[in-house]
């Protein structure tokens, strides 16, 4: 712990995190007992600026939560109409039919959302309900009582010289104490990575694994355009080099949710997930819908996709894990939104009993054990297995295993595969460089596909240069002596913004690894694919990154 001396504010429940399962935390939490101090720190300059999510929303957590969301305005008017399934070849594309997919990948009932505006929503919603919500407010320590238990987190820390020295504005924020901390912080949360690993909650689950996300919004022709349509397409032009598939959301005012997830299990190092993605939409089912349109946001995120089994112990002593930070995404649903807001339901639920009862334990085991039972256990059962076959068997012999055995645990209420491990980390996937033939990708047009920082200039990120790194180097010289000559170091491609570089001379000698950390949009790839492990992601300074407007 800091010994900065420091300001203290004493709260009931203190949440991480502005997103669906924080803010469902604390409406929840307010709905339960409306005396209660809650209050909610956001790291985006607001509510909705570090949101970055398909989306499809299923309603079922926001059913339980706000029944009545129609009445009070919630930002969710258009419904899915149409739901198209492709497997793309480069030139053409079988549309698979719909009665072949298990009746959990329907999406009837389920909306096309900004989940950005639905954050901005519940944050209305809960600050009229008295929870306290301060955006630009990065938590970037974790506090600890004398027993070892979680009692609170510094937030609003500004002014530090690069070297992590105080400048002469250094503001050393507050301690906000709470007789429960909630972490919401999304995927690979630095803080909850620290719990994670100072309590051993990974001990008895399989290792996390994730996704890239990267996701462009457009404006498109309306002769173009089809209000309600949810399109997935799977195969080109990753084909068998690596799991993933794309998204096609028609939302209304004749714009386009584009979007493109790269599983980050790939063993080519010489794989350019970005680039994937700016081919993709160069595929004539694709280009036919974009020609003529313009993109006016881009923005990334990594994805969880290890389901049931890669779900840590998500109580800790003085908190708990939510929403993605536990790792909840349906994948291949694409959702993890409404897991994400029931998780946050019941770890209020739990908080307030365990207040009630004078909190007899400090470790909120009813929590996790309604996690692993309740509704979001029972979502993620079903599918548990759909990514480590993929991952075993490759794309192709991966769908037909995977949606046999969704069948089965639908039908049958039983998988031939039991639980499937998925085995090896991102990180420890990553083949050598000599392996694998290094890819050709095309020139962006201009036009359907993009440079990286362009596209970066979109999403509106911002870091002040006169602050510590916040993607730190366990060793500085390992990029250059070992990932450069083992990996052709991969991190100059899994990062969709263009942060790190190898530099040299112009006759290609003295090769140098550059961090353009101000490019940075909070995706947390780096922190999960560098096959060294060498690059942890910590949280800058408060409102900086991207500043996603409708995402």
């Amino acid at each position: 712990m800091s010994q900065i001396e420091r300001e203290s504010m004493p709260y009931d429940v203190v949440i991480v995190g502005a997103g669906p399962a924080g803010l469902s935390a604390a409406i929840r939490l307010k709905q339960m007992n409306a005396d209660l101090d809650v209050v909610v720190l956001e790291k985006g300059s607001e509510v909705g600026a570090h949101i970055l999510s398909g989306a499809v929303l299923d309603p079922v957590g926001l059913n339980k939560l706000i029944p009545d969301w129609k009445e009070k305005g919630a930002p969710i008017s258009v419904a899915v109409k149409e739901d198209n399934f492709l497997k793309l070849s480069e030139t053409g594309a079988t549309k698979l039919p719909n009665f072949a997919m298990p009746p959990l990948m329907n999406n009837h009932g389920n909306y096309i959302v900004s989940m950005g505006n639905v954050c901005r929503w519940l944050a209305e919603q809960a600050e009229g309900m008295g929870v306290e919500i301060f955006p630009g407010m990065a938590c970037s320590e974790l506090v600890f009582d004398d027993s070892g238990a979680v009692k609170g987190v510094i937030a609003g820390e500004f002014g530090k010289n690069p070297d992590g020295t105080p400048s002469s504005s250094y503001e050393p924020g507050m301690e906000l104490h709470g007789k429960y901390i909630f972490l919401s912080e999304g995927v690979r949360g630095s803080l909850s990575k620290q719990v994670i690993a100072k309590y051993n909650l990974d001990a008895e689950c399989d290792v996390p694994k994730f996704g890239l996300g990267m996701k462009e919004i457009w404006e498109i022709k309306p002769e173009n355009h089809n209000e309600g349509e949810v399109t997935h397409t799977m195969g080109w032009p990753l084909g068998d080099q690596a799991g993933g598939g794309s998204f096609l959301y028609h939302i209304d005012n004749n714009q386009v949710y584009v979007g493109y997830i790269v599983d980050l299990n790939y063993k080519n190092p010489h794989l350019f997930p970005y680039m994937e993605f700016q081919r993709w939409k160069h595929h004539p089912k694709i280009a036919k819908v974009l020609e003529g349109g313009k993109r006016v946001a881009y923005g990334a995120r990594a994805v969880t996709k290890g389901g049931l089994q890669s779900i840590p112990q998500a109580a800790f002593p003085g908190g708990a894990l939510l929403g993605c930070s536990a790792g909840l995404v349906n994948l291949p649903r694409i959702k993890g939104n409404h897991n994400a807001m029931l998780s946050g339901i019941a770890a209020a639920e739990a908080a307030v009993a365990a207040l009630a009862d004078g909190r007899a334990s400090d470790t909120l085991s009813a929590y996790d054990a309604e996690l692993r039972s309740g509704p979001v256990g029972q979502d993620l059962k079903t599918v548990r297995n759909v990514a480590p076959l993929n991952s075993k068997f490759g794309p192709k012999l991966g769908m037909i295993l995977g949606g046999f055995d969704m069948w089965c645990q639908t039908l049958l209420k039983f998988s031939f595969f039991g639980t499937v491990s998925h085995g090896k980390t991102d990180a420890e996937s990553t083949g050598k460089a000599a392996d694998y033939a290094p890819i050709e990708y095309p020139k962006p047009d201009g036009k359907l596909s993009f440079d990286r920082l362009t596209n970066v200039s979109f999403s509106a990120t911002n870091h002040a240069e006169e602050q510590p790194c916040h993607l730190q180097l366990a060793d500085p010289e390992l990029p250059i002596s070992v990932n450069l000559p083992e990996f052709a170091e991969p991190a100059q491609r899994y990062c969709p913004a263009g942060v790190y570089e190898v530099i040299r001379n112009d006759d290609g000698s003295d090769p140098r690894f550059q961090i353009n950390a101000q490019n940075c949009v909070h995706c947390k790839t780096c922190d999960i694919k560098d096959p060294s492990g060498n690059i942890t992601w910590a949280t800058p300074q408060g409102g900086e990154g991207p500043n996603y407007p409708n995402m």
